[in-house]
This record gives C-alpha cells, sequence and structure tokens, in this order.
C-alpha cells in the first residue's frame, strides 16, 4: 500500500454514480487522491445522480457546456486539465476512469513522465486504453454502493459482490462476525467497566455494524495471502478510505485497543530482534467468536 499523491479525474457523461465508491476505495490502497474532479455538463439530466454523491465523497465537479450536438468536450477538458496537473510535479499517479478511448493517448502520455496511471471502466472498455494503463480495474469488479436516495441495506449490511470470489468469501465471513460481535458488545454492556462515560467529543464508546464491517474489510484489503495484515498498514488504508473511524471516535486511545475489543479480530504483538514490535491483526475464527460472546 502506497503513501502517494494521486489524482483522480472522472468523465461523468460515461460513468454511473455508482461506482464512485468502489473506485476510491480501491485508489486508497495506493494512495492519498487529494485532487478529485469530475467533468460534465451539469445541466443535463443523466448527471443527476452524480449531484447527490460529490458531497459525500468530496468530489468537485468541473461544468464544460457541448459545443456541438454529438461532440463530447468533456473529454477535451478532462485532458487539458490532467496535463496541467501533470506538469506541476506534485502527482505520482493518476486515476482516469472512463470507458472512453479517447483517453488513450493522455495514459501513454502520462506514463512517458514517469507517473503511474490506473484506469477504471466496463468491461466494453477499448483494448488501446486499457493496454496504456499500468493498472486497469474493471467496475464490476469493484464495491458498489447505493445511491444517498436510495433506500439504505438493513444492519448489518450486506457483504457486496465482486467479480472475485475471494473478495465475496472475505465479505461474507466479516458479515458473519459482525452480530457475533455485536451480541458480545451487547454482553459488556452490563458490566460495570461497560457503564464508565465516553470520552468527550464525537466519541461515542462503542463500535457498531457499520464500523465493524469497515474495520473487518480494511484487514481483508491489507491482508498477506495467510490473512495477516499489519495494523499500521490496516490504519494508513482506514484513513484514506474513512476518514472519520478513528480510535478516538469510538472512545479508544490507539487502534490497537479498538482492534482487541471489536471481537473481530485476533490481534498479535510480533516481536523482533533489534528492532521495534509489529501488531499483526487478522479476521477471528466465528467459534472463538461465539465463545467470547457465551462468556462475557
Amino acid at each position: 500500500m502506497g503513501s502517494d499523491t494521486v489524482a483522480l479525474l472522472i468523465d461523468g457523461d460515461n460513468v454511473s454514480a455508482k461506482v464512485i465508491a468502489g473506485v476510491l476505495a480501491e485508489i486508497a490502497k495506493h494512495g492519498m487522491a487529494s485532487v478529485r474532479r469530475i467533468y460534465g455538463d451539469w445541466t443535463q439530466p443523466n448527471l443527476g445522480p452524480w449531484k447527490r454523491c460529490l458531497l459525500e465523497h468530496s468530489v468537485q465537479p468541473v461544468q464544460q457546456f457541448a459545443y456541438t450536438t454529438g461532440k463530447n468536450a468533456t473529454d477535451g477538458a478532462m485532458i487539458i486539465d490532467a496535463m496541467d496537473l501533470l506538469y506541476t510535479g506534485r502527482f505520482t499517479g493518476f486515476c482516469l476512469v472512463s470507458s472512453d478511448s479517447d483517453f488513450t493517448r493522455l495514459a501513454v502520455r502520462i506514463r512517458e513522465q514517469g507517473v503511474t496511471v490506473y484506469g477504471f471502466g466496463e468491461r466494453k472498455t477499448p483494448r488501446p486504453f486499457v493496454s496504456a494503463c499500468d493498472k486497469f480495474y474493471y467496475f464490476d469488479a469493484l464495491e458498489a454502493a447505493p445511491l444517498p436516495d436510495e433506500a439504505p441495506p438493513p444492519e448489518p449490511p450486506p457483504p457486496a459482490t465482486s467479480a472475485d470470489p475471494i473478495v465475496d468469501a472475505a465479505a461474507r465471513r466479516v458479515a458473519a462476525l459482525v452480530p457475533t460481535a455485536q451480541g458480545s458488545q451487547a454482553g459488556a454492556a452490563a458490566s460495570p467497566a461497560a457503564t464508565a462515560p465516553a470520552p468527550s467529543g464525537t466519541a461515542t464508546g462503542r463500535l457498531d455494524a457499520k464500523a465493524l464491517r469497515i474495520l473487518g474489510m480494511a484487514v481483508v484489503a491489507c491482508a498477506d495471502d495467510d490473512g495477516h495484515a499489519n495494523l499500521a498498514t490496516v490504519g494508513s488504508y482506514l484513513t484514506k478510505q474513512s476518514p472519520d473511524f478513528n480510535a478516538a471516535n469510538y472512545g479508544f486511545s490507539k487502534l490497537r485497543e479498538l482492534a482487541e475489543a471489536s471481537g473481530i479480530l485476533n490481534v498479535e504483538l510480533v516481536r523482533r530482534p533489534n528492532a521495534a514490535p509489529i501488531c499483526m491483526v487478522q479476521l477471528s475464527d466465528i467459534s472463538k467468536a461465539e465463545k467470547r460472546r457465551r462468556l462475557s
């Protein structure tokens, strides 16, 4: 996982608003999207769904009127801005979100500058554009999110379906662990320790199902082939993906304390010779989580 700075540029005329959550989740694995822009003619009704989620994801809309019927002026505006940003030298990566082959030359030019290009698009994206990117991600392999005006799913939310069966299995595992962990927390609520007031500020003193799912999927995203993840790496991913997810907001002073109290993670401090110890985490076995719930 990188700590690089990337620019996110979206072709709003040809991309559905439902993909934004999945795109940002993938970008968070590679760096911080300090620039987030979407281009289109915002006087047209087809961009209505985008208007409802721009603030939620901190994406800046860029207006581009169509000069001639049948001609896409959005592409030109996006390409010009991309080149302006490229020449600032501030970015180590560009994320181009479009299924349009018109961005092929732009991707090639950015790569010639030694900057990484991440492409996002539909399965029908022309091969030249796909090949021009260092990495290309298809929308149907990303997590889809409901738009703000759609009814929210019941708690706990069902795991998203992707084209990767490994990711699907991990999401189902997290979903299975979450209600079990919540039961453990509910039992702990009756204990004297749980009656202590939560810290001041925005701390809730409790992890809800949504927070547990965010934590669990962050571990999945950062884990190695054996399912272990460095907690520091998980924390970095959470900062990029969910800025409001931090230990203080849930009544803990450290992320390690939060992880230990979550009920869905095994936490292990690994000591190393001549080096500082590292904290490793992995998803708990459901049976172990259930055992903790019954003993609480």
